[in-house]
């Protein structure tokens, strides 16, 4: 079979016909270097995401490589069906940042430093399989207030109970998810269901992880700000609450095991579904299983997803509410405030077209610019919302503002930079002391003894010229730059 081809129309846009030309094609985002870069194997399991039944549209950012049935990178519109791949293992993984009162000079000591990585590790565990009791200062979380969690998302009641600032709610992309049906008692329903099954058996240990990050591409890294020489950028980095030369702290982290489990059964429960209609997969790739809307299959997923979307978004706000903690007991007097938590694997219901459907987004980030109903009564109504893009330790990271010009994505970017190479083949590629060797030359920090090799800079793509995809297409701009000083990571797998 030959390799999809992509047909340039911009200098960082692109399409990918269908076979036969039948319906609208793939819309690439990307440079000519980026174009070039795009595996076979991604292109195809773009064409077979967009051929599946009730796919509407699928667009290919400039971080897409091979995934989870779909491509990682990648949003895949539907009106009729939802599909588990296009949203992964890892419910609801994604990005938070904190803003902190703390000029940079505070923490240019290597003591100070240490001595906040060593207060963050005591409080927010690391690892797969890690949870409250492997950090002695963690919050205890117990399997009523689990149940909460789940259920209610970042309620006031749950923030309080936490000791997470109720306000932060509102600076989250959404803090709170319902059922199938637009209520909470159906996510209480499932759940009752779930556990009276044994699907989740170790249901508590599950609830106190909440306030840790995975393994593999999971961090938490502190920032410097900086902020763009745009005089519009820099009003809209006022709103978003940005503090030229002051410490903020990125956050990347989903729904851990819960989600994980909860996104497993349903592969599992939709394949044998599948069997019993003696209905084929999409291109053969049982990881292209769906539930037509409607459906009691549908129903159980989107529940389900609705659980561990609250898990991460509680996650979230208790990892910031930790981390704040942390650097008060370094340093008192900082304060802090959430400048936003947005997701990056999840389908959510939206208008495209001027017609209701839910779009998947898969490694990819919700990127809707000031004026956008959507925002309407939020913080954001005028600017548009905050955009967290990680790019590496190295070259930093970015929060960007959405453009009219996102229309032709979906209303979506990327969500990073995107690997380069896969875990195993960085292992083989990449020599640990010369990555070692480059942190300690730019002064950035680690909870590690030795940085993760297949984290390193050099297995992710080039960040910079996938910056330059998204500004030329007219997506989005860089409000602030983001540049490390310290970053917790564990070796371990990651949880998507």
């Amino acid at each position: 079979m030959n390799s999809p081809v992509i047909h340039a129309t911009g200098p960082a846009e692109g399409f990918i016909p269908l076979p036969d030309s039948k319906g609208t094609p793939i819309t690439v985002i990307g440079t000519d270097a980026i174009r070039s870069g795009f595996d076979a194997g991604c292109l195809q399991q773009a064409i077979n995401s967009r051929m599946a039944p009730g796919v509407t549209q699928v667009v290919l950012n400039p971080d897409a490589h091979s995934g989870y049935g779909a491509p990682i990178g990648c949003v895949m519109v539907s009106p009729t069906h939802i599909y588990p791949g296009p949203v992964g293992v890892d419910i609801k993984c994604s990005m938070s940042l904190l803003q902190l009162d703390l000029p940079e000079e505070h923490i240019i000591d290597r003591q100070v430093r240490r001595a906040l990585i060593d207060a963050i590790t005591a409080r927010t565990p690391t690892g797969a399989g890690q949870g409250q009791r492997s950090a002695k200062k963690s919050r205890h979380v117990s399997r009523e207030a689990g149940i909460q969690a789940v259920t209610e998302g970042a309620s006031t009641a749950m923030c309080e109970a936490l000791g997470i600032p109720p306000e932060w709610a509102r600076y989250c992309e959404d803090s709170a998810h319902t059922g199938h049906d637009g209520t909470t008692g159906a996510l209480a329903q499932r759940l009752e269901w779930i556990l009276a099954q044994g699907r989740i058996r170790n249901f508590t240990d599950k609830m106190q992880q909440l306030g840790s990050y995975g393994g593999g591409n999971h961090f938490g890294e502190c920032e410097i700000v900086q902020l763009s020489d745009d005089p519009g950028m820099q009003r809209t980095a006022q709103v978003f609450g940005l503090k030229e030369r002051n410490v903020a702290f990125l956050s990347h982290c989903g729904s851990r095991g819960f989600g994980n489990l909860l996104a497993q059964s349903q592969f599992h429960d939709l394949e044998r579904k599948f069997a019993e209609w003696g209905t084929p997969f999409p291109a053969g790739d049982k990881k292209l299983v769906y539930a037509p809307l409607g459906t009691p299959e549908a129903d159980a997923y989107l529940d389900d997803m609705a659980l561990g979307s609250n898990f991460a978004t509680v996650n979230h706000l208790l990892i910031n509410a930790l981390v704040l903690e942390a650097f008060q007991e370094v340093l008192p007097g900082v304060t802090g405030r959430l400048v936003y938590f947005i997701s990056h694997n999840i389908a959510r219901q939206e208008v495209v077209d001027n017609r209701l459907a839910w779009v998947h987004r898969k490694g990819a980030t919700r990127a809707v610019p000031g004026g956008h109903h959507s925002l309407a009564g939020t913080p954001f109504a005028e600017t548009g919302h905050p955009i967290l893009l990680p790019g590496n330790p190295r070259d930093g990271s970015v929060v960007m503002v959405a453009q009219t010009g996102a229309a032709k994505s979906c209303w979506s970017v990327n969500h990073g930079a995107g690997r380069a190479m896969g875990r195993r083949e960085a292992g083989r590629r990449l020599d640990q002391k010369t990555v070692d060797a480059e942190m300690d030359r730019l002064d950035i920090m680690s909870n590690c003894r030795r940085y993760p090799i297949d984290e390193s800079p050099d297995a992710y793509k080039d960040f910079t010229e996938v910056l330059n995809s998204v500004e030329q297409a007219g997506l989005a701009k860089p409000v602030a730059r983001l540049k490390a000083r310290f970053v917790i990571k564990d070796g371990d797998k990651a949880d998507d």
